[in-house]
């Protein structure tokens, strides 16, 4: 593990963060908040000024900068597109994927009627849930959800051939849960999607900071994210397959355009937030090697997860070894993201937050993080949910010793 945390290029990484320089309580801040949202890599920020400085406009004009704004957004959706393995068509930029999600929920409803099925699960941020229950409802569909077993924290895929049937219109997954890590076989699912002609909505959202995401390779038909997950503006990102895009018949002004992707992104974009997007995009790029964009991204992304991975290794055997401590995760030979869920007896996940803030200046945060089903099922919601730290690029093991020294502080002013 030391040699992994020697060799990452941290001190590099972290010039690349203003956020990083803040101090509260006359201490450095530690951002452990980041799966609800990471800081911002400077160079977007500066994209973002230069944008706005050099004057904004509109889409369509014959002036100079009317042309450099779309310039700008072809330049995100082509960067996008790398990042993923899609085509720049395939690209929509949206207020956030819930917005977004609400929005290809509504244009895909409009195709389906009662009987049809949708599938959706009980691990996942309700992002990827709701937009379908609601669409389900209008149209009165019927819910079949792929359970999550309490005590692995893994989603039961052994009944998918009776869950996912020919009447299966959508199936909404997420790649890895927000709330306690899990990464989900999400080839395996939609594998089985396929075999039935239903469609293949991956939530990406908390999986894109993380590790390399293949669309292809996952069997996505739609995958949507959040820019400002992965260090960039707060931008939906929605990924969708030609051929299904196609198909959409979503709800537009009329003079608005047929063609893809702009027929789904409705009235005037947040044209300064995209521009931030190409920047951060290329932040993650610059830490791999490679001849081409995707084999920087990937190589980028093995030294991502291999750094995040054994910082998180040093949170979780620290917290185990704490009797006061109750840890939320999957087994160790189920692939997590560095995001690490628990609770600790005799004291809320508030009062806690609100300590480590306070007191150690150490920023995670509480609640159920809209993973409300999974936290119903395990009955921690009615008394204020987890306490969850989640791990960016931009963190050091020095940061994780203030974490660990502050949660034993609190737990021993409860013995």
């Amino acid at each position: 593990m030391t040699k992994t945390l020697r060799s990452f290029p941290i001190d590099a990484v972290r010039q690349k963060f203003p956020a990083l320089k803040r101090t509260f309580q006359g201490k450095s801040a530690v951002y452990l908040d980041g799966p609800g949202g990471s800081q911002v890599v400077k160079s977007s920020m500066d994209a973002i000024y230069a944008y706005m400085a050099n004057g904004g406009a509109n889409l369509h004009g014959s002036f100079p900068s009317s042309r450099e704004t779309e310039a700008t957004i072809a330049e995100a959706r082509e960067s996008v597109a790398q990042l993923f393995g899609a085509k720049s068509n395939e690209v929509v930029f949206g207020a956030n994927m819930t917005t977004i999600t609400f929005a290809i929920a509504r244009a895909l409803g409009r195709q389906w009627q009662a009987g049809d099925e949708l599938v959706v699960t009980e691990l996942d941020h309700r992002a990827n849930v709701d937009p379908w229950l609601s669409i389900a409802e209008d149209r009165g569909m019927t819910v079949r959800w792929l359970r999550v077993h309490p005590d692995s924290l893994t989603l039961e895929l052994e009944d998918l051939d009776d869950i996912i049937t020919p009447r299966t219109k959508l199936v909404a997954v997420g790649l890895a849960s927000n709330a306690v890590g899990t990464i989900n076989d999400v080839p395996r699912i939609a594998a089985k999607a396929r075999e039935v002609g239903a469609i293949m909505a991956v939530d990406a959202v908390h999986a894109t900071p993380h590790f390399f995401v293949d669309r292809d390779q996952l069997g996505a038909d739609l995958l949507l994210c959040s820019a400002y997950k992965f260090f960039g503006p707060h931008i939906g990102i929605a990924v969708i397959r030609e051929g299904l895009f196609e198909s959409l018949l979503p709800y537009k002004l009329a003079p608005a355009p047929q063609h893809l992707p702009d027929k789904l992104e409705t009235g005037t974009q947040n044209h300064e937030g995209i521009a931030g997007i190409k920047p951060a995009v290329q932040f993650i790029a610059s830490l791999g090697q490679g001849e081409t964009l995707r084999e920087q991204f990937r190589s980028g992304f093995e030294l991502i997860e291999s750094y995040e991975n054994a910082l998180a290794e040093k949170m979780r055997n620290a917290l185990q070894a704490i009797p006061e401590v109750t840890l939320y995760q999957a087994a160790p030979e189920v692939p997590k993201t560095p995001t690490i869920a628990f609770r600790i007896a005799g004291i809320s996940p508030h009062e806690v937050c609100q300590r480590m803030a306070d007191e150690h200046a150490v920023f995670v945060a509480d609640g159920d993080f809209y993973a409300m089903t999974l936290a119903d099922k395990l009955g921690i919601n009615q008394d204020g949910g987890w306490i969850r730290a989640g791990l960016a690029p931009y963190n050091t093991e020095e940061e994780i010793d203030r974490f660990i020294q502050g949660i034993q502080e609190i737990v021993h002013t409860l013995r």
